[in-house]
């Protein structure tokens, strides 16, 4: 079976779905195409077109369309198989998958699902859901194989850890009574780290020492992180390499927190946290205690930064100096609690040369016009300051 991912209200994931399909998002220690990959061999997605040359799409004679925000499971799995042409698989009134030679729902049998079908509804969902995620991974990944040891300097709790080769542990506490910890391959924990799963991370990863890791955390390949962090999924090539705290939080691709950045979780009166959505233009109520914060790929933030319960930046934003800056920084902008100015598309794309050529990747043009294309579609956020 051909599988395509198709993306469907993708503003609603902004600022994340500005430089990816949502399949490509990160829960758990999975990407959701990776998880489908775990079902079907042929998987690729329908985007949109500025992203097309880097995400392709593969279209055959016979394919199953499936919702990008989908979940799989083996359950949903025996459903979709006995799909014929022609009909589709709904979930309380809403499209799950359909069958079907081109992209097109007209004239379609709908089906009523009759399993538990999960998906991710908000970017927040991403750490709320992170935990159980990483427990269902885990047993996929580590089905029928055999953890590497580890030296004796290490304090292992627990039974469910799992370290991949080539990953180098020392010095440190592992504690996995709550939840299983999947450390990647070439994986590196420095000294005096503290670990409570369930955790995951991904393979060229670094924990620097002192690290504080707490359940419901995934950090993507190649990240770095020290300081404290709390229920947090990294993509990758992002670093919060130095002290701070950072808790129920999102962070993108080629992200850098600076040195003591804190970001609050909790509000002082305790009440639920608001987040800038993208739909209505406006912060939404997430009917959640506990949320903190949501950065776009390439964004940054300088040494002591501190940002507020509930704060959305974009794409390629630079925050620095004191005090807090405001809880939603649109993308390409500059500056901090005193104002913001937009960062130059060319002086940005020249950062991230940069960056890239520091990890040994080089910038694309496929790369540039993405970040081009980004560039153009947030202007309208800039301009509302």
């Amino acid at each position: 079976m051909n599988v395509i991912l198709f993306d469907t209200n993708r503003i609603n994931y902004y600022p994340l779905s500005y430089t990816r399909p949502i399949s490509e998002f990160l829960i758990g220690i999975m990407t959701i195409k990776q998880k489908w990959e775990q079902f079907y061999d042929s998987v690729s997605v329908k985007t949109e077109d500025y992203l097309s040359n880097k995400f392709p799409l593969v279209i055959k004679e016979d394919n199953l369309w499936v919702n990008a925000k989908t979940i799989p499971s083996s359950e949903l799995y025996v459903e979709l198989n006995n799909l014929r042409k022609g009909e589709s698989l709904e979930k309380n009134g809403e499209l799950i998958a359909f069958r079907n030679n081109s992209f097109t729902t007209d004239k379609l049998n709908a089906i009523d699902s009759n399993v538990a079908v999960f998906t991710i509804e908000s970017l927040y969902d991403l750490f709320l859901y992170n935990s159980r995620e990483i427990k269902k991974d885990f047993i996929t990944l580590t089905k029928h194989k055999i953890s590497k040891e580890i030296d004796s300097t290490n304090t292992l709790i627990g039974k469910n850890i799992f370290i991949e080769e080539g990953a180098n542990i020392s010095c440190s506490i592992i504690n996995a009574d709550k939840g299983p910890v999947y450390i990647g391959r070439n994986a590196n924990i420095m000294e005096g780290s503290i670990i409570h799963g369930p955790f995951a991370m991904l393979e060229n990863s670094t924990l620097k020492m002192g690290a504080k890791i707490y359940g419901g955390t995934t950090l993507g390949p190649y990240c770095k992180v020290g300081g404290e962090v709390n229920n947090s999924v990294f993509f990758g090539y992002s670093s919060k390499a130095h002290d701070g705290f950072l808790g129920n939080s999102i962070i993108g691709s080629w992200c850098n927190i600076g040195a003591d950045t804190n970001v609050s979780n909790l509000k002082n009166n305790y009440s639920n946290v608001k987040l800038w959505n993208y739909t209505n233009n406006s912060f939404c109520n997430t009917n959640l205690q506990f949320c903190g914060m949501i950065m776009g790929d390439h964004s940054k933030s300088g040494i002591n930064t501190m940002f507020n319960t509930g704060t959305v930046i974009g794409i390629g934003a630079n925050i620095f100096g004191s005090g807090f800056p405001r809880n939603f920084i649109p993308s390409f902008s500059w500056g901090g609690a005193h104002g913001f100015s937009v960062y130059d598309l060319n002086k940005f794309l020249s950062v991230v040369a940069l960056v890239y050529d520091r990890r040994q990747k080089s910038l694309t043009d496929t790369d540039k016009e993405i970040l081009s294309e980004v560039y153009n579609l947030t202007k309208k956020y800039r301009n509302q300051r």
